[in-house]
């Protein structure tokens, strides 16, 4: 019996919300890395947004997009009025 494929909904594999100014240059380098290395897809803010435009509903349509959304709690990650109350209260708390 033959089987079909579903085709594939997801722009990204994951969306990884981070509060950049903790760990951009360090961690996540090295995340995004091995991501690349596993064949994972990661949205990178740094690569995939437009210059000059406002960020928010890109980066919300990016974690829509995501199949998976990882949130990396650092040091100053609650103090990001954008991580904590968009990430958190958009997209972690949804109705079925």
């Amino acid at each position: 019996m033959a089987t079909t494929s579903i085709p594939h909904q997801w722009k990204y594999d994951v969306f990884v919300s981070f509060r950049g100014e903790d760990i951009r240059k360090s961690f996540m380098d090295h995340l995004f890395n091995d991501f690349n290395q596993k064949g994972i897809y990661a949205f990178r803010d740094d690569t995939k947004l437009p210059k000059g435009e406002e960020i928010s509903p890109h980066l919300y349509k990016a974690i829509g997009e995501s199949r998976f959304l990882i949130v990396i709690f650092s040091k100053n990650y609650a103090s990001s009025t954008w991580c904590f109350e968009g990430n958190l209260s958009k997209y972690l708390v949804q109705e079925d």
